[in-house]
């Protein structure tokens, strides 16, 4: 028998634009994800959001670039999420340029002296509206195809090993000191 998201799937198929089939997660997931990998993860999400705009709507844009200089751009991907999911039914709103200020003034506090730098860690709480707002969005569009994953796939397993070591590193280095 198939499950309802297999079956959403097949029923959308002919409906599909460019756009790849949408793998989401769950809020607690993207949390965790966040904590464990010291923030590479948001990264990943960032990246994967830019992918999606670009199939989406056709843009001529280098994704990797948009991520890797977040400082610019970060701001209009916000806002991007909020109209897409405002156009699919969305009723909550947040400031895109105070999400962004407050992600990078947490980031730049990773440079502060032991533990204090750990506030960083959760610089993810500022993603987690546009996280939503692109979860609300691509469920609800009617040409995308949305996978939720349930489990953890490979990657992310291997994301959460490297993780758990750097933290145990870490913690044993705070405890040395």
């Amino acid at each position: 028998m198939e499950d309802s998201n297999e079956t959403r799937n097949y029923d959308n198929l002919e409906k599909t634009t460019d756009v790849e089939v949408q793998q989401i997660i769950s809020l607690n997931k993207f949390i965790f994800l966040s904590i464990i990998s010291f923030g590479a993860y948001e990264l990943w999400w960032i990246y994967k959001a830019w992918r999606f705009f670009m199939q989406k709507d056709k843009l001529d844009i280098m994704p990797a670039v948009r991520t890797i200089f977040s400082l610019f751009f970060l701001n209009s991907l916000f806002d991007m999420i909020l109209n897409f999911a405002k156009r699919t039914g969305y009723k909550a709103r947040y400031s895109s340029t105070t999400l962004v200020i407050l992600f990078f003034i947490t980031n730049f506090l990773s440079k502060l002296p032991d533990p204090f730098w750990l506030i960083a860690v959760f610089s993810f709480v500022f993603i987690i509206p546009p996280f939503k707002a692109l979860n609300f969005a691509k469920q609800n569009a009617t040409n995308i195809i949305v996978d939720e994953e349930t489990s953890f796939s490979g990657r992310q397993i291997a994301l959460i090993i490297v993780g758990a070591i750097f933290w145990v590193l870490v913690v044993v280095g705070m405890a040395n000191e």
